[in-house]
């Protein structure tokens, strides 16, 4: 080994282990007051996602919830800003996504993602890093003609002039969830009326509790 250099194996896992905390995620929830959970929210590029996101936590922060949300656009910034829209960085980028979210219940918050995600099977990749009960997908039931007509930054017409590649709905797929705990359907639904629905089946499975 030269002067200066480490000599270390790249890959330690092996040699690592859980350590035990005497605070967990139930002492954290208790404090605030919550069952914590991740609200997974999953559609299409321009089905309403990121504003029916930012409503329900508007609504649950004015009920004194502990909440974070996590939007698609905002990690590709800083933590996912290395990754593309291939298939396989679709992947990473959930897993990393769930990883985070998985952490953030951890500590006692109610999670909100409002991610594309279109694959089932990375979607069943979050839901496992999560205890029973604490994943709840959301999808945002949009069409893909009225997405493309509300594409207010005209990704689907880029998208099919050939200009990006990998766009969902367009040169790749959006597998549908076949059990979703909340579909929202957004043709019926205006966005602060679906939010309404969100924070009112968190109350029905004691996620939450409201006055009254």
């Amino acid at each position: 080994v030269g002067a200066g250099m480490l000599d270390f194996a790249l890959r330690r896992s092996h040699n690592i282990h859980i350590q035990a905390l005497d605070v967990n995620k139930a002492a954290r929830a208790q404090v605030k007051g919550q069952k914590p959970c991740v609200l997974w929210l999953t559609g299409l590029s321009g089905a309403g996602k990121s504003t029916i996101a930012n409503l329900v936590e508007k609504k649950l922060h004015a009920l004194g919830r502990h909440t974070y949300l996590l939007d698609g656009d905002n990690v590709r910034h800083g933590l996912n800003k290395d990754l593309g829209f291939t298939d396989v960085d679709r992947v990473e980028n959930i897993r990393r996504i769930g990883e985070v979210a998985r952490l953030m219940v951890d500590a006692g918050l109610i999670v909100i993602t409002a991610f594309i995600s279109p694959f089932r099977a990375e979607r069943r990749m979050a839901r496992e890093l999560m205890a029973e009960g604490e994943f709840i997908e959301i999808f945002v039931d949009t069409p893909l003609d009225v997405a493309e007509r509300r594409d207010t930054k005209g990704l689907y017409k880029k998208a099919r002039q050939g200009e990006l590649k990998h766009f969902t709905g367009v040169d790749s797929p959006y597998e549908v969830p076949e059990h979703a705990e909340i579909r929202v359907e957004t043709v019926q639904l205006a966005p602060e009326a679906a939010a309404d629905l969100i924070v009112l089946e968190l109350a029905r499975r004691g996620v939450i509790r409201t006055a009254g």
